[in-house]
């Protein structure tokens, strides 16, 4: 969520309020829902299709979401798939097509699927999934090398201002919240975002080995990415994506630059899912947040809980996506 940008770039779309950014309240239309869902199970066997590779976030979410509903009952057995490529496109094609009819597949997916698809603007969007629940939110970090020149987020933006060829930004996937936070920073240094170098690394331990390697001048990415190495002292986090400051490093709003962003992450179901099923399914993830599990994932990757469901959540994203092809334009970020 481009809080600061939503703002500034669409002003007071919609009328939206409070209920549409946030809250853990079921709406009206959750709470006359059956309570068989909460007796029996949602099916024996269900689908996950994760955008990306294993071990990052999003996929830590994903199978901690199946494993919670399966803890709690709701299914005996869930498969997962990953299916990598164009930031998350590959698997909203793939399950469009696969699994846009089944009432027991759901796929997930979060902010760098968004900014794909501004970018990429591919045949598949976002009509051929319906949205079920938000589930995460995730602040980014900016590292750099522990042992390296830059110490501070000032000091980064100061050398992308001078030189920003020079300065190449790590980040995960194009048109990702990292993507965008890169470009937010480029450009509240002074610097064109369309001269500085934004250089993707897919998995986590890659980025790091570029940072540490000196082939970026900083990477971006959830905390969860860098914990190991930031412990240890080889890399050094110079600022957070949040408005104040998060994991005791200071937000880079606090520290002069006026950007704040969060990544969010959702479960969808197939198009042609009814509306009936789709409550019950909604319901189920409810039950699953409750699950030990769930909770002690999201502790150990660093994510928030951000539940949001129903007509909030399909306004909230239509917002977010209006805000996105905005930023790309705006920041003129290419996959």
């Amino acid at each position: 969520m481009l809080t600061i940008q939503r703002r500034r770039l669409l002003g007071r779309l919609a009328g939206l309020g409070t209920a549409a950014l946030g809250g853990v309240a079921a709406p009206l239309w959750a709470q006359t829902i059956s309570q068989t869902i909460k007796k029996g199970k949602l099916a024996s066997k269900l689908q996950i299709v994760i955008p990306g590779p294993t071990r990052n976030s999003l996929d830590e979410a994903g199978r901690a979401l199946g494993d919670a509903l399966v803890g709690m009952s709701l299914c005996d057995e869930v498969e997962y798939e990953n299916k990598e490529g164009k930031g998350g496109l590959t698997s909203l094609a793939y399950f469009a097509e696969k699994y846009g009819s089944d009432p027991n597949a759901l796929l997930v997916g979060d902010t760098t699927l968004v900014g794909a698809l501004a970018l990429q603007r591919p045949a598949t969007d976002l009509s051929k999934v319906q949205p079920l629940a938000r589930l995460t939110s995730d602040t980014l970090v900016v590292v750099v090398a522990g042992n390296g020149p830059v110490k501070t987020v000032n000091e980064l933006a100061e050398r992308l201002r001078s030189s920003p060829k020079q300065m190449p930004l790590g980040i995960g996937s194009a048109g990702g919240a990292d993507h965008m936070f890169a470009g937010l920073i480029a450009k509240s240094a002074g610097s064109k975002p369309e001269d500085a170098a934004y250089l993707p690394f897919p998995r986590s331990f890659e980025l790091i080995d570029a940072v540490l390697g000196g082939k970026v001048a900083a990477g971006i990415g959830g905390y969860s990415a860098f914990a190991q190495e930031l412990a240890s002292g080889k890399l050094r986090a110079v600022g957070v994506s949040s408005k104040r400051a998060a994991y005791g490093v200071k937000s880079v709003r606090e520290q002069g630059l006026d950007i704040d962003i969060t990544n969010w992450s959702a479960v969808f179901t197939g198009a042609a899912v009814t509306a009936a099923r789709r409550a019950e399914m909604v319901e189920a993830v409810k039950i699953s947040m409750t699950y030990e599990l769930w909770k002690k994932t999201l502790k150990e990757n660093y994510l928030d809980p951000y539940w949001l469901a129903g007509p909030d959540l399909a306004s909230f994203i239509d917002l977010d996506v209006k805000t996105v092809q905005v930023m790309v334009q705006l920041l003129k970020l290419k996959a």
